[in-house]
């Protein structure tokens, strides 16, 4: 399998003043995986390949729990194509 794109969306359940650092720090530990990425408003959309991606998602949770957040959920979405699929692919035309 080739380069997937996996879009995470991190949930932390703490409170609004809690929400932003946690996040932080999932997204800096994304930022140094070493996967193409790009931040958006609602989730970060990662490029790379599936066990890259997948291990990333389950650190993130690992991240938050360890960040004394007592619960977690996310929004995961996956794009999975045979010959692989790319960011640029996608959204190259509008940059």
């Amino acid at each position: 399998m080739e380069k997937i794109n996996v879009s995470l969306q991190i949930l932390p359940l703490v409170g609004d003043d809690e929400l932003y650092p946690v996040v932080d720090r999932v997204i800096e530990y994304i930022q140094k995986s070493g996967v193409k990425y790009v931040i958006g408003p609602m989730e970060t959309t990662m490029e790379g390949s599936f066990e890259q991606c997948m291990a990333i998602v389950k650190r993130a949770h690992e991240i938050c729990l360890e960040a004394g957040v007592p619960r977690v959920g996310s929004v995961i979405k996956t794009d999975v194509r045979k010959t692989g699929v790319t960011i640029d692919e996608k959204v190259g035309k509008y940059r």
